[in-house]
């Protein structure tokens, strides 16, 4: 088929990467070669068995049909009772929309926001799909290239801001680079966000990985920040649960009726069956997420040391999600040693 058919948003629009070299490496597993597969941010532990077996009462008591779009009731209550107690966020269950993983409401918050003509701040080293995103929703991303240890200030945000800055996207702990954004500059840049009327979009699908310190949701640090601010997260990354598509997003009423209304129009809601898993993830015990994230930094201090030892790479030592961000740019001159 030819290019010209399709519309001019798909024919610029590049596939994930990440996704794609996971398609081969899975093709080579099937073929039986033996590979360590570091394509996907994804844990390579199994889902909770309490959240499974809540999955499996649900199939077995009939929660196998469509719910309400925006969520079921009970799933939606118990995300605002933990936005509020564990991330000082007062949103009404009517201001909280489920869905299709944390993927899909970031690109439907981009679809409700941003257009023609609008500007969004992405702070780089990134993940690649935020830049798609706004590319679909026909607004401009403009990055904002940081320099180790990747920590964004507001000062690195401000010669960025014009008429057209529509948002700017927070992914902290961040995605690629495991940098976190102290309470310090998350007040700074939240202001700037009233100051200038512009939106953010604020992923924290990794909150629960964190090395020392305690999370802060630029949301919590003031009503005015609050209503500038959407807030997304999901069950993926701190309950081994990638593959149930299951995520979550608060915010002011309008803008969530409108990602709604969205969602209505293309996927209508996510799995009944693993809304039912995600009640018992949020309330059942949390024993197991100590374990993984135990183990996880166990992972950290180990590859840290291993490629501290390896010439011409150099690390930063991430501050939570499970990534090492490494440069490999000296060893592009003058060849890697081991």
């Amino acid at each position: 088929m030819s290019s010209s058919v399709l519309a001019k948003r798909i024919q610029t629009l590049s596939p994930s990467a990440t996704l794609a070299v996971d398609a081969v490496v899975k093709k080579l597993e099937r073929e039986g070669t033996k590979i360590l597969n570091l394509s996907l941010g994804e844990p390579d532990f199994k889902t909770p068995e309490n959240i499974q077996n809540a999955a499996v009462t649900a199939m077995r008591e009939g929660y196998t049909h469509y719910t309400q779009t925006a969520g079921i009731p009970e799933l939606r209550t118990v995300i605002s009772e933990k936005f509020r107690k564990e991330n000082s966020i007062d949103y009404d269950p009517s201001e909280i929309v489920v869905g299709v993983g944390s993927k899909q409401l970031l690109y439907h918050a981009m679809m409700a926001l941003c257009g023609k003509d609008d500007e969004v701040l992405v702070p780089t080293p990134t993940w690649s799909t935020y830049v798609e995103q706004i590319r679909l929703a026909e607004a401009t991303p403009v990055c904002i290239q940081l320099q180790p240890p990747f920590r964004l200030r507001a000062q690195d945000i401000e010669k960025h801001i014009t008429p057209r800055t529509k948002a700017i996207i927070l992914n902290s702990p961040s995605n690629p680079t495991g940098a976190v954004i102290g309470k310090e500059e998350l007040q700074k840049i939240g202001d700037l966000a009233v100051k200038h009327n512009f939106w953010i979009i604020a992923d924290e699908i990794y909150e629960k990985l964190l090395y020392g310190g305690v999370h802060v949701s630029v949301a919590s640090l003031s009503d005015a920040i609050r209503a500038r601010t959407i807030t997304i997260n999901g069950f993926s990354k701190s309950y081994a649960m990638t593959g149930w598509r299951i995520g979550y997003a608060g915010g002011p009423k309008e803008v969530i009726t409108a990602m709604v209304n969205l969602q209505s129009q293309t996927t209508s809601n996510t799995s009944s069956i693993a809304q039912y898993a995600a009640v018992e993830a949020i309330t059942g015990d949390q024993k197991s997420l100590g374990i993984m994230k135990q183990e996880f930094e166990k992972r950290r201090e180990y590859l840290l040391d291993e490629f501290s030892r390896i010439p011409n790479l150099k690390v930063v030592e991430p501050d939570g999600a499970f990534y090492l961000f490494i440069h490999i740019e000296a060893s592009l001159h003058t060849g890697m040693k081991t």
